[in-house]
């Protein structure tokens, strides 16, 4: 655990002038820029890995996309188009067969060519349990992967799981046959050298301080990417990471600082931008299994007591849009019922605490991240220790780093805890992995209930928009009777970067997508 930081803003408070020489780090004070052959940008967290399908951070799978690819890809504006494949899958009439046609014009970074044998190899690795592969549970209804030629795969399911092809492009990638026993799983960890076929080549890691990449001059999208050189910074401090930018020292950088965020992208030599996603939400991890949180009025009572549009205005200033339920506001499976029935209304927060087993409030200790993921939960943290406090609840604070807290969530071993979490964009993904059993964060909640997991099935079956927003509609009514988990609202993926950089556009799914981008 770490020490809460109270001078995180002095910079940004400072603003950027004569302040800016006296906290930057010695050696920028006479940097020269880059030269526009390399290409930096920027992460506020230190990345525990490159190798897909155990990735535990979205913001850091600019690492693992920049190597790995797969059969298909979302685009910057959540587009599901193909990738390493000629054209998005045939299904069969029933919905459990899918067959894919691969490129015949890509090769991975050590020279071999790509072929079904490599992408039949990568998945059933995935698939064997005694792998262990984080990311395995998205994937087991994949019940056989065959090679029917040297360029075309087939996928079939056990059951109707359209889902899976969004979860691709996040949480796998494809690799070499029998690179997994050749190299080791620590090799596809921190040194993927020659394992995948992206535009980027892995180059060396540098604990605590950057990983780097050079450019794939084989690549298959001819013309790309546009720099020598990849260079991915780890900067916790929100101060520093503006200051890196402000002199030109890195091209584009992660999770801007709200307050700051509108001001600063006007300031001269610098843009940014910022768009809401549909994946994004800033979660309150509810044990259910721990009191006071074993009780579903007491559950309700903190939802109902929170203001999420005072977070959403004046603490991270339009960077969040406030939602009780786990569906984005833009979203077209968003059930306004279904939020209204845990949204603010303090008489009601007062209520559901008179009926719970704690009608005298309670003490609650919320884990928390110590540095910044898309936004910095710290912010919204303190709030609720205020606004709790009117119902009598007591809120203490726990920071931890990211790579403790995420497996402290996972083992069900916080009592509450803050994160935002990240989705592909679609509406199942985030209440399957916090509370369907079996799923990586199932823990966090300790929920289990069979009526929505049928519900969940039914919904996997189905492809008809209208079918798919009633089933939605119902499991988001279920999650307000029962709150088995906080949430606070869905994030809008922002960057700044530096007016010279050319072909950046800030992705709706939030990892950076640096391919076309030109220093």
């Amino acid at each position: 655990m770490v020490n809460l930081s109270g001078n995180r803003r002095q910079f940004l408070a400072a603003g950027a002038g004569g302040a800016l020489a006296s906290l930057l780090p010695a050696s920028l004070l006479h940097a020269q820029p880059t030269n526009g052959k390399t290409l930096t940008v920027v992460l506020p967290s230190n990345p525990i890995t490159i190798d897909p399908i155990n990735q535990l951070n979205h913001d850091a799978m600019i690492l693992g996309q920049t190597v790995f690819e797969n059969l298909v890809e979302y685009d910057v504006d959540g587009v599901l188009k193909p990738q390493l494949a000629k054209a998005l899958p045939t299904i069969s009439a029933d919905k459990k067969t899918y067959t894919f046609e691969l490129r015949d014009d890509v090769t991975f970074h050590n020279g071999k060519k790509l072929t079904a044998e490599d992408v039949k190899y990568s998945f059933d690795y995935l698939l064997n349990a005694d792998n262990k592969a984080l990311r395995r549970p998205l994937f087991t209804k994949i019940a056989k992967v065959t090679v029917l030629d040297p360029l075309k795969i087939q996928f079939e399911l056990s059951e109707p799981y359209g889902q899976w092809l969004y979860f691709l492009t996040k949480y796998m990638g494809i690799f070499p046959a029998g690179s997994r026993k050749e190299h080791g799983d620590d090799y596809f960890k921190s040194k993927p050298a020659g394992m995948g076929t992206g535009f980027g080549m892995f180059e060396e890691w540098k604990p605590n301080d950057y990983i780097s990449f050079k450019k794939n001059p084989n690549y298959w999208r001819k013309g790309l990417p546009h720099w020598d050189r990849l260079v991915v910074k780890m900067i916790p401090e929100d101060a520093t990471r503006v200051a890196y930018l402000l002199t030109n020292q890195v091209d584009i950088i992660s999770a801007p600082p709200p307050r700051e965020f509108n001001r600063l992208k006007t300031m001269p030599g610098v843009t940014g931008a910022s768009r809401p996603t549909l994946g994004g939400a800033l979660l309150m991890f509810t044990n259910n299994l721990k009191p006071p949180l074993d009780d579903v009025n007491f559950r309700k009572a903190l939802s109902c007591a929170i203001d999420r549009k005072t977070i959403g205005d004046k603490v991270y200033y339009g960077l969040l849009d406030p939602a009780a339920v786990l569906a984005p506001p833009r979203g077209w499976w968003f059930n306004a019922a279904a939020d209204k029935e845990l949204g603010f209304d303090l008489d009601r927060a007062k209520e559901f605490l008179a009926k719970s087993k704690y009608p005298n409030g309670a003490e609650i200790d919320i884990s928390i991240q110590a540095e910044p993921y898309l936004l910095d939960t710290k912010d919204a943290a303190i709030f609720l220790q205020a606004q709790l406090a009117k119902i009598g609840v007591k809120i203490n604070l726990k920071v931890y780093e990211f790579s403790v807290l995420i497996q402290q969530i996972a083992r069900g071993e916080h009592q509450m805890a803050m994160q935002v979490f990240m989705s592909p964009g679609e509406a199942t993904y985030i209440i399957a992995n916090t509370v369907i059993p079996g799923q990586f964060l199932s823990k966090s909640t300790g929920y289990d209930n069979p009526e929505l997991a049928a519900l969940m099935t039914a919904s996997f079956a189905e492809t008809e928009e209208a079918k798919l927003k009633d089933l939605y509609g119902k499991i988001q009514m279920i999650m307000a009777r029962d709150a088995p988990i906080g949430v606070l609202g869905f994030v809008h993926a922002s960057n700044l970067w530096r007016q010279g950089v050319e072909g950046f556009k800030v992705n709706q799914a939030l990892t950076m997508s640096v391919g076309e981008a030109k220093a």
